[in-house]
């Protein structure tokens, strides 16, 4: 997998000098031109090859879907900051982890925490629980949902 990344990268440095365009519209559009050459010239070769062409979409993916998170999350947080009215339900929820490694849990922990308004806070001594502080608690149900089906499960699906 690292070398189709290496590859890709050479391919879209390639595409950056040949064009000479040194802009980041650029660099994006050799980038991805370069993963769909590499995804077309690569067949049916080994499984990391393969692997390397499921997990950049799914990083790319990934990406928008933090901003987007970000995104509701600031606005939520600067209405209540701008308005007189307490509209905040605060709590602290347990949510059950499926992370595993050292690695998952304290990327997932990071990436709440990253989020206004929520705060990873503390993991359970046999790391199967995280402990989060969130500003707006409607549904704790739907809360704990929302991180396993939002950034827990997309974060495994390319860490795994």
């Amino acid at each position: 997998m690292k070398s189709k990344f290496l590859s890709n990268i050479l391919l879209t440095l390639i595409w950056v000098f040949l064009t000479g365009a040194y802009e980041f519209n650029n660099f994006l559009f050799g980038f991805i031109l370069s993963f769909i050459i590499l995804w077309i010239l690569s067949g049916a070769e080994d499984k990391s090859s393969k692997k390397y062409f499921k997990i950049i979409p799914r990083i790319i993916s990934f990406i928008f879907f933090f901003l987007w998170e970000l995104t509701k999350a600031n606005i939520q947080v600067a209405y209540e900051v701008s308005t007189p009215k307490f509209n905040m339900k605060p709590g602290i929820i347990a949510v059950p982890l499926d992370a595993k490694t050292d690695l998952e849990i304290t990327l997932l922990a990071n990436l709440i925490t990253l989020t206004p308004g929520t705060l990873a806070l503390d993991v359970s001594t046999d790391r199967s629980v995280l402990y989060i502080h969130a500003m707006y608690v409607e549904d704790k149900q739907e809360f704990i949902a929302d991180i396993k089906t939002g950034f827990e499960k997309r974060l495994l699906e390319i860490l795994r």
